[in-house]
């Protein structure tokens, strides 16, 4: 398992410590970005650059862009063609394609003669292009737009759904979600509707995604939740709501934030001004203008005295105390600080 790594600033700088405070990486580089399988990316010369958690730049080949290692593979772009990477840097598979996905189950599209189709880790085609868009493999069924209609195949090809929405999203365990006149419902791998669409698309990219077994569901600007079998779990009454984490979600009433679990009851009263989702055991809120956290029973484990705070994580939380860095435990322990 890699270690965690979190980002400091130091004179305008980032660079990275571990959970013990540690300095990992110097804090050299006007932009970084998190760690993500295993990899942050940082602006080196105007281009953005892979950088292993030993704080080694992939810099064999600069690129104009270059995506997230997926499945030990990143998507990277040389001027107006695709190819991709591997861990070390080295071009895996060649610059080839007008435009390309990420690696997943081992499969990936890819955009040849306006056409996409999907390549193994060897950069072969196992389906050959033949759609006018795709998506990511998932549950071992991919969504494809063929001839003007979306349907979902298999890894040989072959169709098995035949959906007639707008659009069709990736499965997301036995669902997937789809789109139709801008709402969107899900359906079973059997092609069954399980849920017609009828919650609001917020942003036409916006993504569908479960956390903690729930998504959202918006509905004449009220918030919800659908469970992972695709059942309306808690019908849309909330003015705002956040993702479930840890049995709790957020939720805001009468202009103040407090938590449901996930039959809808009310655990944490609506009483802050502000809150984030529950990880690591606490969420963080606002009373009164500055930040605490709480714990899952609604108790106070950190007093609000900061003015900004990110959510824990691996144990650490970042928070802003006149305007300076600090990372600091469960008990409040300040493990580094912003000179």
């Amino acid at each position: 398992m890699k270690e965690s790594l979190f980002k400091i600033r130091e004179n305008g700088k980032y660079g990275f410590i571990n959970a013990e405070g540690a300095v990992v990486i110097e804090a050299q580089y006007y932009e970084v970005e998190d760690f993500y399988n295993g990899f942050s990316r940082v602006r080196f010369n105007d281009r953005l650059v892979p950088m292993d958690s030993l704080g080694r730049l992939l810099m064999k080949h600069f690129f104009n862009y270059v995506g997230f290692f997926e499945e030990g593979l990143a998507r990277v772009q040389l001027v107006r063609r695709w190819g991709y990477i591997d861990q070390r840097g080295t071009i895996q598979i060649p610059i080839e394609f007008e435009d390309a996905g990420d690696f997943s189950e081992g499969l990936a599209a890819v955009q040849q003669d306006d056409l996409w189709g999907f390549i193994d880790q060897k950069g072969t085609f196992q389906i050959a292009p033949q759609y006018e868009e795709a998506s990511e493999f998932k549950q071992g069924l991919a969504a494809v737009l063929q001839d003007g209609e979306w349907v979902y195949i298999n890894k040989q090809g072959a169709v098995v759904i035949t959906a007639n929405f707008d659009k069709c999203l990736p499965f997301q365990g036995a669902i997937a979600p789809v789109i139709s006149d801008g709402q969107w419902g899900f359906i079973q791998k059997s092609g069954k509707i399980c849920l017609a669409p009828q919650f609001d698309l917020l942003e036409e990219d916006a993504a569908i995604e479960f956390f903690d077994g729930m998504a959202i569901a918006v509905q004449n600007d009220r918030y919800g939740f659908v469970n992972e079998q695709g059942i309306l779990a808690i019908p849309p009454k909330y003015t705002f709501a956040g993702d479930f984490g840890e049995g709790l979600a957020l939720v805001e009433l009468e202009e103040r934030f407090g938590y449901i679990n996930k039959q809808g009851t009310l655990l944490i009263p609506n009483t802050f001004e502000d809150a984030g989702v529950f990880s690591d055991g606490l969420a963080q809120v606002e009373v009164e203008g500055k930040w605490g956290f709480i714990n899952t029973d609604g108790s106070f484990a950190i007093a609000p005295t900061y003015e900004q705070v990110l959510p824990f994580r691996a144990g650490l939380s970042l928070t802003v105390l006149k305007g300076k860095w600090a990372y600091i435990n469960r008990s409040e322990e300040v493990v580094w600080r912003e000179r």
